[in-house]
């Protein structure tokens, strides 16, 4: 991998893992547009740490308060809100985790198609614009039910699908639910870290099983790079959408879907 290579890649995932334009898109027709070679999973495994230690950091009051109410609950202790948000969380994740555990083969050999992709970015965006624009409750990630949460969690798996969106997703499924763009937004953001959690472990078991020369200086810039502009992302995106909300998001994937539909309709 070159540099340039290695700083685009690094700052598109940092990016557009949590905005809701689909990091899985970009990386995919990043190489495929520009004739590079595939990065390789070493590099994909250096790029979720990168993301994963962001959003741990800008979530790590709230982290810390969630760990230790969740572990009272254990004990026995209930009604604490941080321990019922942990405990949606938990639970928002296993809709993914089932379904990627069946699905994942066919997802990665099948769905990797530009116009699959364009169909997702925009169909999901039109969803997106629509969620926006309802009317919404006000409510915070503290608010949120078991039923919310599972919803969610379930609207979370359809991100599997590339062009999707994980984040653009949830963001959606939480503001038709009746919860605050920011409210959605920050529980989108935790939701992100079980995620990235499993989808690094699951990279770090074919490393293992295909082990890779490793280029470290590559790996460890790409990890700054990745977890910086994630960091700056997520703080600048809650200030965002207080004042303006997601339409811009939505602009970008329509522009960029029709973009997909021009440029590889056969």
């Amino acid at each position: 991998m070159d540099w340039l290579q290695v700083v685009i890649l690094s700052i598109l995932q940092g990016l557009t893992e949590f905005l809701p334009i689909s990091s899985s898109a970009h990386l995919i027709l990043v190489p495929e547009l520009t004739g590079w070679r595939d990065q390789g999973l070493a590099f994909d495994v250096a790029l979720h740490l990168g993301s994963l230690a962001a959003v741990v950091t800008y979530f790590r009051h709230e982290l810390t308060r969630m760990t230790a109410a969740w572990l009272a609950s254990l004990g026995g202790k209930r009604g604490d809100p941080d321990a019922r948000l942990a405990w949606w969380v938990a639970l928002a994740t296993l809709p993914v985790c089932a379904f990627g555990y069946v699905f994942h083969d066919a997802v990665a050999q099948g769905m990797r198609s530009p116009l699959l992709m364009a169909a997702t970015l925009i169909g999901f965006g039109l969803l997106l614009a629509y969620a926006d624009w309802g009317r919404h409750d006000g409510r915070s990630e503290y608010r949120l039910t078991l039923r919310d949460a599972l919803i969610i969690g379930f609207a979370q798996a359809l991100a599997l699908i590339p062009g999707t969106s994980r984040s653009g997703i949830t963001i959606t499924a939480a503001l038709l639910l009746g919860l605050s763009r920011e409210g959605a937004a920050r529980f989108s953001f935790l939701l992100s870290i079980p995620v990235i959690v499993l989808a690094g472990g699951l990279e770090i078991v074919g490393l293992l099983r295909h082990p890779q020369a490793i280029d470290w200086t590559a790996l460890l810039l790409g990890t700054l790079l990745s977890g910086l502009s994630a960091y700056l992302c997520i703080h600048y995106f809650l200030a965002f959408i207080r004042r303006i909300g997601m339409q811009p998001f939505v602009v970008y994937r329509l522009v960029l879907g029709g973009w997909l539909l021009w440029a590889f309709w056969p």
